[in-house]
């Protein structure tokens, strides 16, 4: 009965899982299931805890700088297009005004006698369509009245003129219309100044 005893105190049991044996000076000693723990070098995993942290930083600053990087490419390209898009139709204005000017100049000469005809009526109409869609595009015409003070930047001077009741750089008259795509002036306004 005693070495039964002995056989289960050295042995695995839900008290003692890895079988240690008690020392004579009441130490316990590793048994045969008890596995033996590596010596672990601190530093070495601090180093390398130090080395993922810095890597870990490295790889989230190039993440957020490529991020921000096609923020910035997506908005230049939308601006590009959109100046793309203006540029085409400043393109295409460009080509329709000298028809615009053309019905300005036929309304003006025509005849007293046409006036009625039913047909320079859908003349008219077709002018009148042309300037809405221009409108729409956001062609806006530049507003130049005699008096006004020269401006390089919407006008164009044809010519210096004297010109009584006229202060010297200040327009006579306007002698082609002028307009504007979106605030970018696409023509200037060609008028007489008065020297």
């Amino acid at each position: 009965m005693e070495t039964d005893i002995k056989e289960t105190v050295g042995a695995s049991s839900p008290t003692n899982p890895t079988g240690a044996q008690p020392g004579a000076d009441g130490s316990v000693q590793p048994g045969p299931q008890q596995a033996q723990v590596p010596e672990v070098d601190i530093e070495a995993l601090r180093k390398e805890l130090s080395d993922a942290k810095s890597k870990v930083a490295e790889y989230l600053d190039g993440w957020q700088r490529a991020r921000a990087d096609f923020a910035n490419y997506k908005k230049r390209q939308e601006s590009d297009a959109a100046n793309l898009r203006m540029l085409s139709t400043s393109a295409l204005v460009a080509k329709l005004l000298p028809v615009l000017d053309d019905f300005d100049r036929a309304n003006k000469t025509l005849p007293p006698a046409l006036h009625d005809m039913t047909w320079i009526d859908g003349v008219l109409l077709i002018h009148r369509k042309l300037q809405v869609i221009l409108e729409s595009e956001g062609v806006k015409q530049i507003e130049v009245k005699p008096n006004d003070v020269f401006d390089p930047n919407i006008h164009e001077a044809v010519s210096h003129d004297e010109a009584q009741g006229i202060e010297s750089g200040h327009v006579i008259e306007e002698l082609q219309r002028g307009y504007k795509l979106n605030e970018r002036v696409i023509r200037p306004a060609l008028v007489r100044v008065a020297r």
